[in-house]
């Protein structure tokens, strides 16, 4: 029982920290409108159900997009493909960037730096044109979407992460614990990892948040899954539809309210992470 005390009054510190439970009650409400998507949206997103572009009305809360299909509809079952991606991205490269981090600050030497000038120029690449021409040459799909996304997001982990591990590498009771005979892996998990767990959490949450603009953008420019409909997409249909010319306005807004909102909610999230856990900001 004791074990487990920590971490309930880590959470009901949290929950009582505002910035965070604003965020985390935003982060619900979208992920309750993702799994009751059948429930909530009236029609299916890729149902045609009324004229070309209506304005909101009763029958269609947010209109209808140049097909004819509901946007409503559209908007709630686009939580489920931007959520899915934001977070199984941002899980893969946050465990990616992690396990680099926690290497390379253990182990040092040839391999960090080797590590250190991969890094250096991965920050030097456009991401987006990276991105951009990865999909293009492959058959777009939420998976590999997934992957590309992780694959570039792993790295401010890495670093962050890479740091910290430094920082706790050197402190007294690490030197004590290898005196009495205590290898590198007890070491990592009696030491390392509950000491950079804050940050890690942290950075999951801003990777989300970067992982759901990274795939809007994506989607945005034509080179999302066809297959799926996600608020990216919806914008991407509205560019494509002249939306922005006709004035269709609610085309455009409750997709881009959407990203904005799970945006925002993630980041409040990890600024609570931030405040709460790590003791330096806490004492500031």
């Amino acid at each position: 029982m004791s074990s487990r005390l920590p971490t309930i009054r880590t959470l009901s510190m949290l929950l009582r920290y505002p910035v965070f439970s604003i965020g985390l009650g935003i982060i619900i409400a979208i992920g309750i409108m993702a799994i009751f998507a059948d429930e909530i949206a009236p029609y299916s997103p890729t149902e045609f159900v009324g004229e070309s572009l209506e304005p909101p009305s009763p029958k269609h809360l947010f209109g209808t997009d140049d097909m004819g299909r509901d946007i409503f509809s559209m908007t709630v079952y686009g939580a489920r493909v931007s959520l899915v991606v934001g977070l199984l991205a941002a899980l893969l490269s946050t465990v990616i960037g992690t396990a680099i981090g926690v290497l390379c600050g253990v182990v040092r030497g040839v391999l960090d730096a080797v590590v250190m000038r991969i890094i250096d120029f991965m920050l030097s690449l456009p991401y987006l044109a990276v991105a951009l021409a990865i999909v293009a040459f492959l058959k777009p799909s939420i998976w590999i979407i997934i992957v590309i996304i992780a694959a570039l997001s792993w790295i401010t982990t890495a670093k962050v992460v890479r740091t910290h591990t430094m920082s706790v590498m050197g402190n007294a009771f690490v030197e004590a614990a290898r005196a009495v005979g205590a290898g590198t892996g007890r070491i990592i998990a009696r030491y390392v990892l509950p000491n950079v767990s804050p940050m890690v959490l942290s950075s999951m949450a801003l990777n989300v948040r970067g992982a759901i603009l990274f795939e809007a953008a994506l989607s945005f420019l034509g080179l999302g899954d066809p297959t799926q409909v996600s608020w990216g997409t919806i914008l991407f249909y509205a560019r494509r539809a002249g939306a922005f010319v006709l004035g269709a306005w609610w085309y455009i807004v409750p997709p881009g309210l959407m990203i904005m909102l799970t945006v925002l909610g993630f980041t409040l999230i990890a600024t609570g992470l931030d405040e709460v856990l790590n003791p330096r900001l806490r004492r500031a």
